[in-house]
């Protein structure tokens, strides 16, 4: 039997999620970890979310979520989730908790179903071989996963991997050749530091509009005018580009929003400096270590392998339209 959420099987779910997702990667939860992803969540529904009992007992559980306000969101939702107890991880019931997700989305008006890094219920996971380092979403499917094999079978399309790299930072420091390529960039008119308020530095929103991604506006926007460390490239006091924002984690991890550069400002070496710039300022406070994720095709892959980053996992961005 499938049913909508109720609290009263918070506590079961969490016991399955320690026992199945954790092999997948994910982190275990506790009470307050699971109610901060998910009953907490502004974007949670009871509707968008189901548990499967057999004999009163709780033996699967899938989440997704819906809101106008998200990316895609006025005709797509968003699946987080589906877990099954090992005694009933077959395709049939896979199937079963699909549909009734799928069902709810479009009762919504919902066109299609994604599974991609826009979802605001975050899931962490644990870095394979570091001492327990986390990432702190999963930005899609984990490649070759039962979910994602049971995603393809359905319609589901692999729309992009993103590669999820990893860098120790105790050993990170800048190389003469980034050194040079600063100097040059200065000579042009460039500097690349901390973004600076005061007088200083300008343009932030004119840069930001030069991107297509709404996360990044939003983010590095509030960041900047609330203090929050960002590192900026300017071209004579103007922004023309950024990476950060800088914050360590409590787990000790550098977060990492995005990096980019205005097109009109390309050609100048300043991706490859910002990024390496970032990773220093992220030393200088303290932080133990760095994660990201990046599409495969993405060419930014390259300036992360050089500052010595490495592909840790892949996840997989889906989509099956209604």
């Amino acid at each position: 039997m499938v049913v909508t959420w109720s609290d009263q099987y918070t506590g079961a779910v969490i016991g399955l999620w320690n026992t199945v997702a954790v092999r997948d990667g994910y982190k275990e939860m506790t009470e307050a970890s699971f109610s901060g992803i998910f009953t907490d969540n502004r974007y949670f529904d009871p509707e968008n979310t189901f548990v499967l009992v057999e004999e009163g007992e709780v033996k699967g559980f899938a989440c997704g979520c819906t809101g106008s306000d998200l990316p895609l969101g006025d005709h797509a939702g968003y699946i987080t989730c589906i877990v099954l107890a090992d005694e009933v991880c077959t395709e049939d019931n896979y199937k079963m908790m699909l549909e009734h997700l799928e069902g709810r989305f479009q009762s919504l008006g919902k066109k299609q179903a994604d599974v991609l890094f826009f979802n605001p219920m975050m899931l962490p996971w644990y870095i394979p071989d570091t001492p327990r380092h986390e990432h702190n979403n999963a930005p899609g499917v984990p490649t070759g996963s039962r979910l994602h094999s049971f995603l393809l079978g359905q319609g589901y399309v692999e729309r992009a991997q993103e590669c999820a790299m990893y860098l120790n930072l105790s050993s990170f420091s800048i190389p003469q050749e980034i050194r040079g390529k600063e100097e040059k960039a200065n000579a042009e008119g460039y500097t690349v530091e901390l973004f600076d308020d005061q007088g200083k530095h300008h343009g932030v929103t004119d840069m930001l509009q030069g991107f297509d991604n709404p996360l990044w506006q939003k983010e590095i926007a509030q960041s900047t005018e609330d203090g929050v460390p960002v590192v900026v490239a300017a071209h004579h006091g103007k922004v023309v580009g950024f990476a950060g924002p800088v914050i360590r984690q409590e787990s000790g991890r550098g977060y990492f929003a995005g990096i980019g550069v205005h097109p009109e400002h390309e050609g100048h070496g300043l991706g490859s400096i910002l990024f390496f710039k970032l990773c220093e300022a992220f030393q200088q406070i303290g932080t133990d270590y760095m994660s990201l994720y990046t599409g495969s095709t993405n060419p930014a892959i390259r300036i992360y392998e050089k500052a010595g980053f490495k592909t840790v996992r892949t996840f997989s961005i889906m989509r099956r339209e209604f």
